[in-house]
């Protein structure tokens, strides 16, 4: 990591969330992540010798997919302190040699890392050749409904705004970002979900519980009052109550794959190099444009 990359996340601080919430997630956390995984891996037909999941409660995860097979020798690693894990670093230095893995997994990391780029060239270089880099990250609109909660009642309360859900990538980026770290064949996909509660304490309660609440570095000092709570809930319910009572979030999951380059694998035609004109695949004439 170069020194002028913008310090968005206070590390530490995010260390701390996910090392509080360490042995105390729910089980679905785990049990979703490994199922996305499973159906996206029987998807690849392929078999990988050596594997690293790296991300929170990497360790269960590790334990439900061990079933498949396909991932061979599976390391855990996370970047806090945790049950279950082999190794725990900083996803900005990471300590893997150069071509030592054969699929290398992230979950919910990218999120909180300040130069993403520079991750996933690390990432990139611990794979060997032909190697698959499977990651998910919060994208998009996620938790938009919060995010409006918190700055109107700010804006109504302080008469300012400050930010208390952290942005999340745009899926538009995450493609580029992958050549960008020199991977090959670069795929993104997006899983929107609404998820329901029974009020908003709940969803901020469990976005706690799972370690993983903003640890912005910009983030506002100022102690969160009983009447700022209140109208931040108070505005939630009010604007996405459902019928039943229940409220809603919205959660957008990017899936992202990129493969370390290797000889074998389909390439790119070079411009100029087609056998036959499209016009006549299609049986249509073809429109010449002016100048051509």
């Amino acid at each position: 990591m170069t020194s002028d990359v913008p310090q968005l996340f206070d590390k530490v601080l995010r260390r701390s969330y996910l090392t509080r919430s360490a042995g105390g997630r729910p089980p679905f956390f785990a049990q979703a992540m490994a199922a996305e995984i499973e159906s996206r891996l029987n998807l690849i037909l392929r078999e990988f010798k050596k594997t690293l999941i790296f991300g929170p409660a990497s360790g269960e995860v590790r334990a439900r997919l061990a079933k498949l097979g396909c991932l061979g020798q599976i390391l855990a690693a996370a970047p806090a302190r945790e049950a279950d894990v082999d190794l725990v670093f900083d996803d900005e230095a990471v300590p893997l040699a150069d071509e030592s893995l054969d699929c290398i997994i992230s979950l919910f990391s990218l999120n909180s890392v300040n130069d993403v780029p520079g991750s996933l060239a690390q990432i990139r270089a611990a794979l060997r050749p032909d190697g698959l880099f499977l990651g998910c990250l919060f994208a998009g609109r996620t938790l938009l409904e919060l995010r409006d909660a918190w700055l109107a009642a700010e804006a109504d309360i302080t008469g300012g705004a400050s930010l208390r859900v952290a942005p999340f990538a745009d899926l538009r980026d995450l493609g580029s970002l992958l050549q960008r770290a020199g991977f090959a064949l670069p795929a993104v996909d997006m899983d929107v979900t609404t998820v329901r509660y029974r009020d908003s304490v709940a969803l901020m309660r469990e976005i706690k519980t799972l370690g993983l609440q903003h640890a912005l570095a910009e983030r506002s000092r100022r102690p969160v009052t009983a009447s700022l709570l209140a109208r931040a809930v108070a505005l939630y319910n009010e604007r996405y109550r459902d019928a039943d009572g229940r409220i809603r979030a919205t959660v957008e999951t990017a899936w992202i794959i990129g493969w370390a380059p290797h000889a074998s694998q389909q390439q790119p035609l070079r411009p100029g190099s087609a056998k036959a004109r499209l016009a006549d695949v299609l049986r249509t004439e073809e429109v010449k444009l002016k100048g051509d």
